[in-house]
């Protein structure tokens, strides 16, 4: 696991049909789309060499209708509905009226429609979207570009890269679009999006790829790592193609930053390298993604921190702290070290760090190129998911008193990477709270330090204390690296 600072997610643009237009918001904000278009660019020109500048009104003149008659048969229109609850009365989840007038009635199911676009990568059925779009939807009915619609399944759904995988029903013998190499794009390469922009049916802009490597630090909190474009994208695009002049898949469309809500020019979409991915491990039967796992915790090195570590400029991620089961740590790196390449792609910080370990999967290992006193030293880092070692020692505290309904475990890398503990995390961890625990005020990922000022280093020790007999209740624990301190008196 990389740790860069954690930010809140931004809020998805849902594209409900029952909604209203959104209220254009003051300052940009980052918006995920339930589908997205590209805007227009000049077309290019194929050499032997690669692409070229247009030098004559012939060329200029010279259309993208090869590469749309290619691509748009795999781009397909997204239909996602699910069942939520709506209370009666808009007080009923309201604390402080229920404890005057109880149960403000039942909650009422509500269908909640979206709109979204979708990538066809395999004839067989298998499509790439947004999982903002599918991850949480109870129905799923894609439209083919020819008209054919088939009943959709979600396979694999990961929220936190927003991406999802979906089988199509039934599906056989479908226009599929091949993954590009997003590693070879470049700047001012032209790009064209497809899909289906606040629901008036398949569209295509084309542009240029903007920039690479946007990663991070972007209005709205989300992290990730980005293909940038000036193609118009806009609500209802999400999901959506973005492809390059062979008509290959080079990213999934996803976000926009606006003023308004519609395209100001600037959209994001997720390389093609980490979707290959997800839709890899999805054929595979994986119903989440295994990412490796770093256990370190890096920074991009900027001008001063350059300065500092005596580089003539700044490159790289700068190594702050290593687990001591991390393969880098393993591979022979420790804080200080600047990782310069991975796979032999520059790594500028933490988001990209992440980018590139996933992109390669698990299973291999990774040519690392990093920077110590000044001189460049190789290293081949184990890709592999956080080891469940030592082993958590599971127990669930069942006693009428305080603890009683308290799980705990001993933390381990697998543990610390689910809970989003410090890589420094250790001793015995919160995994859930339950029945009598609740009026502890613990919480899930909590670091046990004593109870009634009894060290706790085990979880044979929780059980051992909740059998004592106790009026009142001590708890000293760690949480987001701050010690604290809870009281409760049984009688």
């Amino acid at each position: 696991m990389i740790r860069p600072l954690r930010r809140p997610p931004d809020v998805p643009l849902s594209a409900d049909i029952n909604a209203k237009v959104p209220t254009p918001v003051r300052i940009p904000v980052l918006i995920r789309l339930p589908a997205l278009v590209l805007a227009a660019c000049l077309p290019l020109v194929a050499s032997a060499q690669g692409t070229a500048v247009p030098d004559s009104q012939a060329q200029i003149t010279l259309s993208f209708a090869p590469v749309v008659r290619q691509a748009a048969p795999a781009v397909v229109n997204i239909y996602a509905t699910r069942i939520v609850a709506r209370r009666a009365s808009p007080f009923a989840d309201d604390p402080f009226f229920r404890q005057f007038f109880g149960d403000l009635g039942p909650a009422e199911p509500r269908l909640q429609n979206s709109l979204g676009s979708g990538v066809i990568v395999s004839a067989d059925g298998i499509v790439v979207s947004n999982h903002h779009v599918v991850g949480d939807a109870d129905d799923i009915r894609v439209q083919l570009a020819d008209r054919r619609e088939f009943a959709g399944r979600v396979i694999l759904s990961d929220p936190e890269a927003d991406l999802a995988v979906i089988r199509l029903e039934g599906a056989s013998d479908l226009p599929a679009l091949a993954f590009a190499d997003s590693d070879a794009l470049a700047v001012g390469d032209l790009v064209l999006a497809i899909g289906n922009p606040f629901g008036v049916g398949q569209t295509v802009t084309s542009g240029i790829v903007s920039a690479l490597a946007r990663a991070g630090g972007l209005p709205g909190g989300r992290g990730g790592y980005f293909i940038q474009t000036d193609a118009a994208i806009n609500p209802g695009n999400s999901g959506g193609a973005l492809v390059d002049m062979d008509g290959r898949l080079v990213g999934i469309n996803t976000s926009i930053l606006t003023r308004s809500g519609g395209s100001n020019g600037i959209g994001f979409a997720i390389p093609a390298n980490l979707v290959r991915q997800y839709v890899t491990q999805a054929e595979r039967g994986a119903r989440e993604l295994v990412r490796p796992w770093a256990g370190i915790t890096v920074q991009a090195v900027d001008g001063p921190l350059a300065d500092a570590l005596g580089l003539p400029l700044p490159q790289g991620a700068l190594v702050t702290e290593a687990h001591p089961q991390s393969p880098f740590a393993v591979a022979g790196m420790r804080p200080g070290d600047v990782i310069l390449t991975v796979g032999g792609q520059p790594v500028t910080g933490p988001e990209e760090l992440a980018f590139r370990l996933s992109a390669l999967g698990t299973g291999s290992t990774a040519d690392v190129v990093y920077l110590r006193d000044g001189a460049e030293w190789p290293a081949a880092v184990a890709l592999a998911p956080p080891p469940q070692e030592p082993a958590p020692e599971v127990r669930r505290v069942n006693t009428g008193n305080s603890l009683g309904g308290l799980r705990v475990a001993r933390t381990n890398p697998a543990l610390i990477e689910a809970l989003g503990l410090p890589l420094s995390a250790a001793g015995v961890v919160v995994l859930e709270v339950a029945d009598y625990a609740r009026r502890t005020g613990l919480r899930p990922g909590d670091i046990l330090v004593a109870i009634n000022g009894q060290p706790i280093g085990t979880t044979a020790d929780v059980e051992r204390i909740a059998r004592e007999d106790w009026p009142a209740w001590e708890i000293e624990a760690i949480r987001g690296g701050t010690r604290a301190v809870a009281r409760i008196r049984d009688r």
